[in-house]
């Protein structure tokens, strides 16, 4: 294990939640070579960089070297995790304009197709659905800037050269489409067979989405549940049994993980799931690559799900809903549901790399977070590749 990584493990153990002394224009010049650090020795996706390891650009190279207090650490931090292209990569604090976080602050998806940018899903009771933004639109420009033209500025501005691929572009326009987090954004559409029309819209952080743990009715016979984005919130473990507990026996149930982008813990995922088994049952793979790195052994292990006990039991048919706004532990939730024999329909999802890890900086105590697991599902398909061909449910 390297000496940054000890300290900032250290730290974070033995002082969780104490106050840090400020540090000098030296510590967080040294705070911001640890991040490269980090992500260069423990990120779980190397052989998606350039040569499969991580490296500055020029341009963050220098932005490195000029870094000196906490707002220009910040700055770097923001830009050299956007170097990966991997959405999960982020840090714990924000500027007030900083770019929304995607999926989780966006409503729009977006892929490069043939050079287009073409909307593939929009956000359920978004702000962008209820302006009348269907999927099949292109985004042709955001804030009066052509898309192609503003994602080759935001690769550049980051010192990236070259033809850019699928992905990059595909990640940037969402970044893009969904703003910075204390403005409008203005995004130009064109549908199919009408005129290009320039849509105004709220940033999420302005307009946020409802968020009641979880929402539950009976429609047509199936209890629908459906989880507010909230698989981190302990409550949720509460309003879930609260929906379930008296139902009667047979009954369908359908649960709803569209709207689940920001992830949560392995804790209400499994709680939920234990509704659904009458033995531990596995449900996910995890992987360490940064393990066999260091050591040059491999380690891999498998997650089960136990019986919640206490008559929280069900049987009878389930289903699980899923979208482009199910991310992370809602797909973890959704590969596991699965793996136990219960259909998911409605991908893909969100297609979040891996486990994410928090890492405190020794000197200035930000956090930067991004994946350092990879995850599979029982049949070793990786979550990110998992599609909707579910198998028939009990």
């Amino acid at each position: 294990m390297n000496v940054v990584r000890k300290l900032i493990i250290a730290m974070s153990l033995a002082f969780p939640f104490a106050p840090l002394p400020a540090a000098t224009p030296g510590e967080y010049r040294l705070d911001a070579q640890g991040i490269v650090t980090l992500i260069e020795d423990n990120y779980a996706y190397p052989e998606r960089l350039p040569g499969g390891h991580y490296a500055l650009t020029p341009t963050l190279q220098g932005e490195l070297e000029r870094v000196h207090d906490a707002d220009s650490l910040l700055a770097f931090a923001e830009r050299a995790l956007t170097l990966l292209a991997d959405s999960p990569a982020t840090t714990g604090s924000a500027f007030p304009d900083s770019g929304a976080l995607v999926p989780s602050f966006a409503d729009l998806w977006i892929e490069r197709t043939n050079g287009h940018y073409v909307i593939t899903a929009v956000r359920a009771d978004s702000a962008a659905q209820k302006a009348g933004i269907a999927p099949g639109s292109a985004l042709t420009a955001v804030n009066k800037v052509a898309t192609a033209e503003a994602v080759a500025g935001f690769w550049a501005d980051l010192g990236v050269t070259g033809p850019l691929s699928d992905t990059q572009a595909g990640y940037a326009a969402r970044v893009l489409a969904a703003g910075r987090r204390d403005r409008f954004r203005a995004l130009t559409i064109h549908a199919p067979g009408h005129a290009a029309h320039e849509f105004p819209l709220p940033s999420l952080y302005l307009n946020p989405m409802p968020k009641d743990p979880v929402s539950a009715a009976m429609t047509n016979g199936t209890l629908v549940i459906r989880i507010n984005d909230s698989l981190g919130n302990d409550a949720t473990i509460t309003a879930f049994d609260l929906a379930m507990t008296g139902l009667a026996k047979g009954t369908p149930v359908e649960i709803d993980l569209s709207n689940t982008p920001g992830g949560g813990n392995s804790s209400v995922a499994r709680a939920i799931m234990g509704w659904f088994v009458r033995k531990p049952e596995f449900y996910q793979i995890h992987n360490s690559p940064s393990e066999e790195r260091r050591t040059g052994i491999p380690r891999q292990w498998v997650e089960q799900v136990l019986p919640r006990g206490g008559g929280r039991t069900h049987d009878g048919p389930v289903r699980v809903k899923v979208s482009r706004w199910t991310g992370s532990m809602g797909e973890g939730l959704a590969i596991g549901m699965h793996a136990l024999g219960y259909p998911v329909s409605g991908g893909p999802m969100a297609q979040l790399l891996g486990a994410i890890e928090d890492f405190r900086l020794p000197h200035s105590g930000l956090v930067i977070k991004f994946p350092t697991e990879r995850l599979y599902g029982v049949d070793g398909t990786p979550r990110e590749d998992f599609g909707t061909q579910g198998r028939s449910a009990r």
